[in-house]
């Protein structure tokens, strides 16, 4: 694998990476350093890319694992998407832009009180837009797991946004 072809399928997907792991470490330096291990790792095993289906999927498996390792060193816990990463319509008026800046606030605190697995599912369905398979690929579980987890995430979320709502809180 040249350094043509790292360039064209790697470099691309590092804001992919990037985010999954900051979703992950909660640490801004913390995650910077996982995407850089990645991309070492992937480097050094460049001979080794062929016997891959989707070297994205396994970019996105090795920056779960690394983050996760990192994570279990240090004893952290997950933190927040980093700044700059807004779901809202720039189209909106200051009241409705305010409301949609807080519901997504509140989606992200109740995503962290997911399990880990529901937590990292959804973030890679609904932020990163990964398909089932993708994400199967990536977490190493069967399709299914995938989205029994990803219904079970959402319900939650959905039905604590809805108490939340409902007590105007």
């Amino acid at each position: 694998m040249s350094l043509k072809d790292f360039k064209h399928k790697i470099l691309p997907i590092k804001d992919q990476l990037y985010r999954f792991s900051l979703r992950i470490v909660g640490n801004v330096a913390e995650a910077e350093d996982v995407v850089q291990e990645v991309f070492i790792k992937l480097w050094n095993g460049r001979g080794e890319w062929e016997k891959y289906n989707n070297i994205e999927a396994w970019s996105m498996r090795l920056t779960k694992n690394l983050s996760i390792d990192k994570l279990r060193s240090k004893h952290n816990k997950v933190g927040i998407l980093p700044e700059g990463f807004d779901l809202t319509s720039t189209a909106a008026t200051p009241h409705r832009q305010t409301e949609l800046n807080d519901t997504v606030n509140k989606v992200h605190q109740l995503m962290k009180s997911l399990p880990e697995k529901q937590r990292l599912v959804m973030q890679l369905r609904d932020i990163e837009e990964k398909s089932y398979q993708e994400i199967a690929e990536i977490m190493d579980i069967p399709i299914n797991q995938v989205k029994v987890n990803l219904f079970r995430a959402r319900k939650q979320i959905r039905e604590q946004l809805i108490n939340t709502e409902s007590y105007g809180l």
